[in-house]
């Protein structure tokens, strides 16, 4: 009884708060509400994202009707792929909220796999992603400064953003080693790599007002 007990009060000293709970349930049911905005657009045009121009559905399986394109990309397809960008994050803290009372919980679900997964995007967009000319301000991205490089092509954003996310590996060696120093690296990591980066802001935050406290 004691050890559940004591799980018990560990899940609960790892609980959201309120605000970022709230965000987090939401941003399930974005991505979701994303998902469903994306494949609307396969059901009314041709080619909704000109990158894949084979992802399409027979003229027998579309609406009559042609949404307009904002840029490069149809109109819901714009909103559901800009809802994923935004509620991503809530991915983590889902994670982190159901997982987070087990070993080095923080360490893989607010940092460790954000990182992982803007190194994984990055990657993708700097040398698969099959660019569209020209590049346009309406480029989703998963960070602020992978945007910069989706809406210019310039290395020089792409290169950044390794940098960021090598930042990160760096922040989560530091929190698995319990280093006084993990919460503003969690806070740095977290403000370079926003959106992506909330899970670690909040993380960094809540370890420097507890310290302070």
């Amino acid at each position: 009884m004691t050890g559940f007990s004591d799980r018990r009060q560990e899940s609960t000293h790892l609980q959201l708060p309120p605000w970022l709970d709230r965000y987090t349930t939401l941003g399930l049911y974005g991505l979701l509400v994303g998902t469903v905005l994306c494949l609307v657009a396969f059901l009314t045009n041709p080619v909704p994202d000109p990158s894949f121009p084979w992802a399409t559905l027979p003229e027998s399986l579309r609406l009559p009707i042609t949404q307009p394109r904002i840029e490069h990309w149809p109109v819901t397809y714009t909103i559901g792929i800009w809802l994923w960008v935004f509620c991503f994050p809530a991915l983590f803290l889902a994670g982190y909220r159901r997982y987070g009372d087990r070993s080095r919980g923080a360490a893989v679900w607010l940092v460790g796999l954000p990182t992982l997964a803007m190194l994984g995007w990055t990657t993708y967009c700097r040398f698969f992603w099959p660019k569209l000319h020209p590049p346009t301000w309406n480029a989703p991205a998963y960070t602020f400064v992978c945007w910069l490089y989706c809406s210019t092509y310039d290395v020089l954003w792409s290169n950044t953003a390794y940098t960021i996310a090598l930042f990160g590996i760096v922040a989560t060696l530091l929190v698995v080693r319990h280093q006084d120093t993990d919460r503003y690296a969690l806070l740095g990591f977290g403000f370079l790599a926003l959106p992506l980066g909330l899970p670690a802001l909040h993380e960094g935050y809540r370890r420097v007002t507890r310290t302070k406290s």
